[in-house]
């Protein structure tokens, strides 16, 4: 019964979190919830939304509040995709398929990660006509990367997401400790284990020979050569837009332009690779200005609250990427569990809105933040 209470009852994020990690593995919890090094990163992602203070505005009609936007062609219902996230099996059983069926029941974009626990077809057959798009870690491999952004645009996801923060892991201390990498177990090889590309580079099959199948995985994960003629490449395969994940300074704002790319995610993965890195709010109006409206800019690393997503709108942010919330509630109960954290953020962003005086997305402005000083 006191389960049953708890699994049902309104729970704050900070709540989520605090109860996902009694729920699932030490190891688990530590892989999700932590950062690199000594979480510097991870801290000032959270502490630059508090330095902002939301002043309102009175006396506007906010009967109705419309989150509605429209990003790279689709009409979205709030300014909030799924962020990718991977080795999802470790928070629950069902990993993406579970958080992919959230996301569609709230038509809200979900971003499948290269290294998630299910194939990327087995996510696309969760979500009928709901947009997704594909993370892609450009593999070590040519032909392994051409055939994961074919298989992508095959299973109906509109955009391929480059994430280009990661030529090398973080230094994980708590993974360090714990002596844990799921992706070294298999728990994120939804998608090399199913590439027929992929399949061809080993010896023997993987039901003969996983643990070679593992290695050649890991060694094709990391890319530390990748440079941004790969922009190029991916366009020969594909005539999909195509986002970098992971832009935190402007120079190289200027330069996705100059490569024009589709989009821009600033994210520095949430605190878990380079430690003292900058947050992502610090830098997000910076590079809105260098982008011009150009392309969209989307932001994620440290949104938490409704009122999170207001201020990153606010000093220019198309839309915002959620990952770690629904995660704590993928933990505890599932699919249901990822739809009602995410529901919550949303819930009270469309609260701060009203509050703040703004009826629609487009009333969202820098005018209604003031900087703590």
């Amino acid at each position: 019964m006191v389960e049953k209470e708890s699994k049902n009852r309104r729970l704050s994020i900070n709540e989520w979190e605090s109860e996902a990690g009694g729920v699932i593995e030490k190891k688990a919890f530590d892989y999700i919830a932590r950062g690199s090094g000594e979480e510097s990163t991870l801290r000032a992602n959270r502490e630059a939304f508090s330095q902002y203070q939301i002043s309102h505005r009175v006396l506007r009609d906010v009967s109705k509040v419309d989150t509605s936007l429209k990003l790279l062609g689709h009409t979205l219902p709030s300014p909030v995709l799924f962020a990718p996230i991977g080795v999802q099996a470790i928070a629950h059983p069902e990993g993406e398929l579970a958080s992919s069926r959230a996301a569609a029941s709230m038509d809200l974009p979900f971003i499948t990660s290269t290294v998630s626990s299910y194939s990327m077809e087995e996510v696309a057959a969760q979500m009928g006509e709901t947009p997704r798009w594909f993370q892609l870690y450009y593999a070590g491999n040519e032909l392994v990367a051409e055939s994961m952004i074919k298989r992508a645009e095959s299973a109906g996801y509109s955009a391929i997401v480059l994430t280009v923060d990661t030529p090398i892991m973080g230094f994980r201390e708590s993974d360090q400790i714990n002596n844990y990498s799921p992706i070294g177990e298999g728990i994120g090889s939804g998608n090399y284990f199913s590439d027929p590309v992929f399949q061809n580079l080993l010896g023997k099959p993987i039901s003969e020979d996983k643990e070679s199948a593992l290695k050649k995985q890991l060694e094709l994960f990391e890319n530390p050569s990748l440079t941004w003629e790969a922009i190029d490449r991916i366009r020969q395969y594909t005539d999909l837009p195509i986002l970098l994940k992971g832009v935190v300074h402007p120079e190289d704002a200027k330069l996705a332009l100059q490569y024009k790319v589709d989009g821009l995610v600033v994210s520095n993965h949430g605190g878990r690779q380079l430690d003292h890195g900058v947050a992502t709010l610090d830098v997000l109006e910076e590079i809105c200005n260098v982008v011009d409206g150009e392309i969209p800019v989307l932001i994620d690393s440290g949104i938490r609250r409704g009122g999170d997503i207001f201020k990153a709108l606010a000093l220019g942010a198309s839309a915002v990427l959620i990952g770690r919330p629904f995660m704590y509630g993928l933990a505890l109960d599932g699919e249901e569990g990822a739809r009602k954290a995410v529901q919550q953020i949303l819930k009270e962003f469309e609260v701060s809105m009203a509050l703040a005086g703004t009826a629609t997305i487009g009333d969202i402005k820098k005018t209604f933040l003031v900087r703590k000083k």
